[in-house]
């Protein structure tokens, strides 16, 4: 069965929670234990060096350890007797027996008395095998040892009570920490996952084409950028798809127009209106060219925009190809009277370009002027260079483009609200794409003579 995000975050949360609670238990239950033991140790050797002075006064009174082999009530004595500045109880004296808080975990039975020649005179035998031991000094003598076994677990009904609760406690604690964990981890799950399922669900739509399907950005996180990003990729697509749109109603709309000129040519040779002589065959090879002239822009426009084009770039001297292409322009616009003047400042300009496609970049440009100026009218071209570019202006008398669709200028088969020609509005298109796999920028401004200006800035060769 596979687990979803949401289930396998929760396991992944309640897993580390649960596991952190055991850990948090095991070491507590573990610090306490030692902390325990090393409590009662503690007291243990308190309650055996206060037992040291004592003793000592024992053996000075007695003159040795013999008064404990008599009487064994004597060893009894000399662990809780009430003592004052050290002083032992004296033999057949009775004193009030005070418990302190060390006697009450039963340290005083882990107590035993050695002589100096560490045989065991009282108390507890085992104790002689400790490593804790007191020496009992008499006169700067030492007569005796005051020995202590240590606690190496608990022993004793309360202490094993007590520990018992500790360690109930400590479990139940780690309990309701895991629980409190697993409600943190479906909390977390559902808040983080929820924004990735709600862009999981506009992905699905998107995919079925519902391109205007957004997603609301709830954080300021990952995830909301994620949102933000989506919004974006969407916008995008649904952009494209209305420019796919657009581009086949425009490329139905440009195709129609001369197969319908053809159709209705060959219908009236056909029906005997029109007679098949030089004119009519001129007609049709001009609707033909038409064809042929969109079609082929249609093909460089795909694959310029696919980066498909052939460049063979070299450095070469931009001002010869300009100056060629102009002289290639001059019939046609001299029919249009359009008076051009060239301002290169004779010097050269340097790029590192593909002749061919700067020919074909002129020539658009070129084309679109003679199609656009007015007759009469007026076209300045200027190069100029500097440290980083070689900068080419075509500058016309006009009429001009409004200054909202100068932007728009660039797109495919936009020919602007006072174009009156049968150009396809590829051109400009084609020249942005070939100004763009040369590294440079194309921009339409206003023209200081009254009409557009088109300026091409390209990387300066070597520069």
């Amino acid at each position: 069965m596979k687990l979803k995000i949401t289930a396998k975050l929760f396991l992944a949360l309640l897993l580390v929670g649960v596991l952190c609670a055991v850990a948090m238990g095991a070491a507590t239950l573990y610090s306490f234990n030692r902390g325990f033991l090393g409590y009662l140790n503690t007291l243990g050797v308190e309650r055996l060096e206060e037992l040291v002075p004592a003793a000592a006064s024992a053996y000075a009174e007695h003159g040795g350890w013999e008064f404990l082999e008599e009487d064994r009530r004597a060893w009894i004595r000399l662990l809780f007797a009430r003592r004052n500045a050290g002083d032992a109880p004296r033999s057949g004296e009775r004193r009030e027996r005070v418990f302190s808080d060390s006697d009450l975990t039963g340290v005083s039975l882990r107590i035993g008395l050695l002589d100096a020649n560490w045989q065991h005179v009282a108390g507890n035998r085992e104790a002689a095998e400790s490593r804790i031991k007191r020496a009992v000094i008499v006169n700067g003598e030492t007569v005796g040892w005051l020995a202590l076994i240590p606690f190496q677990r608990v022993a004793g009904a309360a202490h094993v009570q007590f520990q018992q609760r500790q360690s109930m406690a400590t479990w139940a604690i780690a309990g309701l920490t895991a629980l409190l964990a697993a409600g943190v981890a479906l909390l977390l799950a559902r808040t983080l996952l929820a924004p990735i399922h709600s862009i999981a669900l506009a992905t699905h739509r998107i995919a079925g084409g519902d391109y205007a399907h957004r997603v609301r950005a709830t954080s300021g996180d990952e995830i909301g950028g994620l949102a933000d990003d989506f919004n974006r990729l969407a916008l995008t697509l649904q952009k494209n798809e209305q420019m796919r749109r657009a581009f086949m109603a425009d490329v139905s709309h440009e195709l129609r127009t001369p197969i319908a000129v053809l159709r209705a040519e060959l219908e009236a040779i056909e029906d005997g209106v029109r007679p098949l002589d030089a004119q009519g065959i001129r007609d049709l090879n001009q609707s033909v060219e038409m064809l042929a002239k969109l079609v082929d822009d249609l093909h460089e426009l795909t694959l310029s925009d696919v980066g498909a084009l052939t460049y063979r770039k070299a450095d070469l001297d931009l001002m010869p190809l300009l100056r060629e292409t102009l002289r290639s322009f001059e019939e046609r616009l001299a029919e249009r009277r359009i008076l051009v003047d060239l301002d290169a400042r004779d010097q050269p300009a340097p790029v590192h370009a593909d002749a061919n496609r700067l020919r074909q970049l002129f020539a658009n440009l070129l084309g679109n002027a003679v199609r656009h100026v007015e007759a009469g009218g007026r076209l300045q071209v200027t190069c100029t260079t500097d440290d980083d570019a070689v900068q080419i202006a075509l500058e016309d008398s006009g009429p001009g483009v409004p200054q909202a669709e100068l932007p728009r200028l660039f797109e495919r088969f936009y020919r602007g609200s006072g174009a009156e020609d049968g150009g396809a509005g590829l051109g400009l298109a084609i020249s942005r794409n070939i100004v763009d796999a040369h590294g440079g920028t194309i921009e339409a401004r206003p023209s200081p003579l009254g009409g557009l200006a088109i300026v091409i800035r390209l990387p300066r060769a070597g520069g």
